[in-house]
């Protein structure tokens, strides 16, 4: 009998609770919703607010799709409070329109103007006004500040409000002293000490009795330039394996100093080894190009002495005519013997020719008389040391602030441009 008695108080209860749930869902689904009203709005149209409804009338009441309304009103950026409640059959939509910008302020900047701060600034007059697009317009203007590295820079925005629902913006801005670089550190270096690091570094320590140089303030480029010249450094004195592990740069809690530290591999040195040079340009023999080669085997590995072998080679096949000549070096490295062996390879190019000569920047010299000065004439075959000689007797002229002789691609692959600009005295 008590078992029996317990099972009926619990059915009874499930029966009440299945029922006590459903009663919710039965309601939301029996109002027909019979009128959406706007209120609040006064530039916007009721039909454009109801355009971003879920909710309609003769449909019913469904609290899911009042919930997607209101992120839909949210996210047109128009509104800065929206509030939907349901009174009998009727849903009430009650809007706050974000006001109108009338005006945009900077007050308190000195070092930077106001053009250069707008440039920054997305929101305009006569747009609306937004907190987020303020925010995001004060992180552009810090970066700026932060590029002419004053990292203290603050910008406070203001909202001044004005009748018929409008704004004035106002950016009010401290500007700082501009961060220094107050330490360089190295890790991992053995070969080279920090000082001789440093004097490498396009940013230098701040100093007191360092004046007149900007190159002590941080510079988030500047810092990706020295991990590149630092690089360069390496690759110069024949550690060809070297590598940044990491530049870390640290602002201190006053945001009035950096500390930059360097993590460097510097791994072995290495010396040249084989040096050849492959020519595909078969009118020419490549012992001359050959002599043209600045490292010699043994010699400690210097990238800079490969740069300057291209640059070489390349002035050698521009002597005989071939203007166009692109040099490759094929670098083997033996890490067990720490050897590189290095093949420059000539690539095959047409012999170039001499389609037009144009003049320009000359305003009372005449066209005829910077002709004369050059030793090469249209339809001649390219020299780059005759256009290097005319280029010498233009400045010998003294006519001339200055003489620029650029080689540009002509009408066909063995077809040269030389445009050739002056500034007159």
């Amino acid at each position: 009998m008590r078992v029996f008695l317990l099972l009926a108080v619990f059915a009874f209860a499930t029966l009440s609770t299945v029922l006590t749930a459903s009663q919710p869902v039965f309601a939301q689904s029996s109002v027909i919703i019979s009128e959406v009203r706007v209120e609040g709005n006064q530039r916007i149209e009721a039909d454009t607010v109801r355009s971003y409804l879920l909710v309609t009338a003769g449909a019913p009441y469904d609290r899911s799709r009042v919930d997607r309304s209101l992120k839909a009103l949210f996210n047109t950026g128009l509104f800065a409070d929206v509030t939907i409640r349901q009174e009998g059959d009727v849903v009430i939509v009650n809007v706050v329109e974000n006001p109108i910008i009338n005006r945009i302020v900077f007050e308190g900047n000195k070092r930077l103007d106001r053009e250069e701060l707008l440039e920054e600034v997305r929101l305009r007059p006569r747009m609306v006004f937004t907190r987020a697009k303020v925010r995001s317009d004060v992180q552009r203007m810090l970066e700026l500040y932060r590029r002419s590295g004053r990292f203290a820079a603050i910008i406070e925005p203001k909202v001044v409000q004005l009748e018929q629902n409008r704004v004035d913006l106002l950016f009010e801005v401290q500007e700082g002293p501009k961060t220094k670089v107050s330490s360089i550190k190295f890790i991992g270096n053995e070969k080279f000490s920090d000082g001789d690091l440093r004097d490498v570094l396009a940013t230098k320590q701040a100093r007191w009795w360092k004046l007149f140089t900007s190159n002590d303030t941080f510079d988030p480029d500047r810092l990706a330039y020295d991990q590149q010249v630092l690089r360069q450094h390496y690759l110069n004195e024949g550690y060809a394996d070297f590598r940044t592990i990491s530049a870390v740069s640290e602002l201190t809690p006053d945001r009035k100093d950096f500390f930059i530290t360097f993590a460097v591999d510097e791994g072995e040195i290495y010396e040249f080894g084989k040096i050849d040079v492959d020519s595909e340009i078969r009118d020419v023999n490549v012992n001359l190009f050959r002599a043209f080669l600045l490292m010699r085997e043994g010699d400690i590995y210097n990238a800079e002495a490969i740069e300057k072998t291209i640059e070489a080679l390349s002035n050698a096949a521009g002597l005989l005519g071939y203007a166009f000549v692109d040099v490759r070096p094929q670098i083997n490295r033996d890490r067990e013997t720490r050897k590189i062996d290095i093949t420059f390879k000539v690539l095959d190019a047409p012999r170039v020719y001499v389609e037009r000569i144009n003049v320009k920047g000359n305003v009372r010299t005449l066209d005829r008389v910077i002709r004369r000065e050059f030793r090469l004439q249209e339809g001649d075959a390219f020299n780059s040391a005759l256009v290097t000689r005319s280029e010498n007797r233009l400045n010998r002229l003294n006519f001339f602030r200055e003489v620029d002789v650029e080689q540009i691609q002509g009408s066909q692959p063995d077809r040269m441009v030389l445009e050739v600009d002056v500034q007159e005295q």
